[in-house]
């Protein structure tokens, strides 16, 4: 496998200027393609998504060629085609296991918890989702004893004993690579339930679209509590940026607030003010 050496970018139509090759490991050159490659990976990193006339444009290439860099950087697994446009490779990797997810980014995880946690009541009711990040949210709720929390997240739940809120169920099936309670008898539970807000988690965000889930499920539950609840929080660290997965669950519109530790881009908070979400950042 040749493995890349930082250079200078591309001549592009935006920069104008001449770059010198990047080259491999070893100090040969590479192709024009190659070079080509490394730059919409770099690109894509960026973006989270590019399209092939965006391919085209940039490079001033073929629509045709531009297919073919996309299906290159398929075939070598650096990317992935969605929708006719190219994805980060690991946007539709495994799911992995809520004891794993609870390893990464824990301290980004637990700052944007204390900062959401200071926009929620202390009394009342509220839905806490499945999920790393939720957990770290419903741990300090716990100890306001004027709130009743209503949770599928197994986690969360095993704190009852010790928690001065009181906190509630849903009914349905636990997931063992979540711990997370979903299924036909959770959607009948929430029928008849309200919450004064409800905090979801995410598997991947899209900058356009909104929150996406890595299971159908799951992602059923997260629609229903969203939409029996007053305030919708949104919760997610930054490494689930530009990274779209299997479920998309809710637009932007369907919240109230996006809570990460990282400042989105220019373009990403647009689109965020217009469908009227506020935007909660807090460093790590």
């Amino acid at each position: 496998m040749v493995s890349f050496v930082e250079s200078s970018p591309l001549i592009t139509k935006e920069n104008g200027t001449a770059a010198r090759p990047l080259a491999t490991s070893s100090g040969e050159p590479l192709t024009v393609s190659a070079q080509r490659h490394c730059a919409i990976l770099r690109m894509l990193s960026e973006s989270g998504r590019i399209s092939v006339d965006e391919i085209a444009t940039r490079f001033d290439i073929s629509s045709a060629t531009a297919r073919r860099d996309m299906n290159a950087l398929t075939v070598a697994g650096r990317a992935r085609r969605r929708r006719g446009e190219l994805v980060p490779a690991g946007s539709f990797g495994a799911e992995q296991h809520y004891r794993a997810r609870a390893l990464i980014q824990v301290g980004a995880k637990s700052a944007i918890a204390r900062r959401v946690a200071q926009h929620l009541p202390h009394e009342g009711t509220i839905f806490v989702d499945a999920g790393t990040t939720c957990f770290e949210v419903g741990r300090l709720l716990a100890e306001r004893p004027g709130l009743h929390l209503m949770t599928n997240s197994l986690p969360l739940l095993a704190l009852a004993p010790q928690a001065r809120a009181r906190l509630s169920t849903i009914g349905g099936e636990a997931r063992r690579l979540s711990l997370a309670v979903t299924a036909g008898f959770t959607q009948s539970w929430l029928d008849g339930l309200r919450f004064d807000a409800a905090v979801v988690g995410a598997a991947g965000v899209d900058p356009m679209l909104g929150a996406y889930t890595s299971e159908l499920h799951e992602a059923a539950v997260k629609s229903a509590a969203l939409c029996r609840a007053r305030v919708r929080l949104l919760v997610a660290d930054a490494e689930k940026w530009n990274r779209p997965n299997v479920v998309h669950f809710a637009p932007w519109s369907a919240f109230s607030f996006f809570a990460t530790n990282q400042t989105p881009a220019e373009a990403a908070r647009a689109r965020l003010t217009a469908a009227g979400v506020r935007l909660l950042v807090t460093a790590a």
